[in-house]
């Protein structure tokens, strides 16, 4: 197939991404910042570490002639530049961006949700010619903008497929949010809160999924922008019993009709409005079909999960989840509001 690069190969995505293109007859270097090795991959992978933002270590990766570029962890116009001043030497790129990118035509978005009526209105499905927020650098959303406008702006010299993926689930993640779930059953909490009637729906991407999609994407080059979408997107409380499933417990679960009262209730995919978006333009353009569904997918995350958390608390094995979702584990505000509601 010839000579592939993944850059950014020791994440969630990459290492999918790597292993699929590999079988499927790809000469792959994989670069990361670490520069290891997944115990899955092929011997004939070649590994290195890279320094993403040092312009001259990416020039010698990519070298004098390479077939194709899988970017995972580009950000922002500067990193869709890097890119493109290669052109000359890159057959075709497939960058991954995001479905928060999406703004619903009234200047709402991921980036307003916490603001007044800032809770973004999306149609169901989302296709990937509904607006998107303005490029810039105010936020992860609008350098995803940038990235892939500077990108497609070059189609010309670089064919690329952007992919815009979900809520991302698999092994690797630094934002698990299946965390919610499976640190709540292994903590013995056998009751939780969910906000919304439990029915929020935040589309979800398999990394699996991802790498298929980078996969046929390497194979038919082209300007294209693509969501990148499990099949159906289950609802949280979906989620929450496939989870207790793969591990074998059972939970009470008691709904809320309306939002979270402060931290009770709140989850990583609790959004008043689905987020559903619309895969028909890669099962056209692509013949896309996914190779694993959300809940085929657990055991290996819940597993993953588990190895994670024993001996570390859950706030140093997952820093950035940390940040985002600091009361995603307030114990004693549920315990509070347990005994409230009973008194």
């Amino acid at each position: 197939m010839g000579r592939a690069v993944v850059i950014g190969a020791g994440g969630q995505i990459g290492r999918p991404a790597v292993r699929a293109l590999a079988r499927d007859g790809w000469e792959v270097t994989a670069a990361s910042r670490g520069g290891g090795r997944d115990e899955d991959w092929p011997a004939e992978v070649r590994t290195l570490r890279l320094d993403r933002e040092d312009d001259t270590a990416l020039a010698a990766l990519i070298g004098d002639d390479c077939d194709l570029v899988v970017d995972v962890v580009a950000y922002g116009a500067r990193h869709a530049r890097q890119l493109t001043h290669l052109a000359d030497r890159i057959g075709a790129a497939v960058v991954v961006s995001t479905v928060s990118v999406y703004e619903d035509g009234e200047g709402r978005g991921f980036d307003t949700m916490g603001e007044p009526d800032g809770i973004p209105r999306y149609p169901v499905p989302i296709t990937e010619d509904q607006v998107t927020v303005p490029p810039g650098d105010a936020s992860y959303s609008t350098g995803k903008v940038a990235l892939e406008r500077e990108l497609l702006s070059a189609a010309d010299r670089l064919p690329t497929t952007v992919l815009r993926p979900g809520a991302v689930h698999g092994p690797y993640s630094p934002l698990p949010r299946e965390l919610y779930f499976v640190k709540r059953n292994l903590d013995g909490r056998r009751r939780r809160v969910l906000a919304f009637r439990g029915e929020s729906r935040f589309h979800t991407s398999a990394a699996r999924n991802i790498a298929e999609l980078i996969r046929l994407a390497a194979a038919r080059p082209g300007s294209r922008v693509l969501n990148a979408c499990d099949p159906r997107p289950p609802a949280v409380s979906e989620i929450g019993a496939a989870v207790d499933a793969v591990m074998g417990v059972e939970t009470e679960t008691v709904l809320l009709d309306g939002p979270a009262q402060a931290s009770v209730g709140s989850s990583p995919w609790s959004v008043e409005l689905p987020v559903v978006c619309d895969m028909s333009a890669a099962e056209r353009e692509l013949d896309y079909r996914p190779v694993v569904s959300y809940q085929d997918s657990l055991p290996e995350t819940v597993e993953w999960l588990t190895r994670r958390l024993s001996g570390q608390d859950w706030r140093e094995a997952f820093p950035s989840l940390a940040r985002i979702y600091p009361d995603l584990f307030d114990y004693p505000a549920e315990d509070a509001w347990f005994a409230a509601r009973q008194a």
